[in-house]
């Protein structure tokens, strides 16, 4: 039989312990409180739909803002290494403004810094994102996820009049 220090025992237990915290802190946000990751925007049956969404489909076709609304924008956008198409927003103060976004090639990254927009464009799916600017000025978006060299220079800005 082999002997294990007392000390030795004591970190076992307190690392076990704290790993069973752990779990159980997983397991009531996943079950007690339902949170859980985002599912997909949209379901197709394979014979309706046999390719993901790319640049190339509608409304893709034609990025840029349009009125939807009395205050409520959409903007249609793509990403691609290493821009997106449009990189420049122009919206009166108080507009909502949906995002609705694809990517031409690889992951990429939607951040708009002092807002609550936060989101990731995958190539094949639709990205869809809803913020209102009460506050006029100028806020700059850009890429946070990795997506080649370059990857620094990819960014945009909404101005809000």
């Amino acid at each position: 039989m082999v002997h294990v220090d007392r000390y030795e025992k004591t970190w076992i237990t307190v690392s076990a312990a704290f790993l069973l915290l752990l779990v159980a802190v997983l397991a009531y946000t996943t079950f007690g409180m339902k949170i859980s990751l985002p599912g997909p925007l949209f379901v197709c049956a394979p014979a309706e739909y046999s390719a993901p969404v790319t640049a190339n489909d509608p409304p893709f076709t034609a990025p840029g803002m349009r009125q939807v609304g009395p205050d409520q924008y959409e903007v249609i956008m793509t990403a691609q290494v290493f821009g997106y198409n449009p990189n420049e927003i122009t919206v009166p103060r108080g507009a909502t403004v949906t995002f609705v976004m694809t990517s031409k090639d690889v992951i990429h990254g939607f951040r708009i810094p002092g807002t609550t927009v936060n989101a990731m464009i995958v190539p094949g799916e639709v990205t869809r994102v809803t913020y209102t600017f009460d506050e006029p000025g100028e806020y700059t978006f850009f890429c946070h996820e990795y997506c080649g060299a370059g990857h620094q220079v990819m960014s945009g800005r909404i101005v809000v009049q």
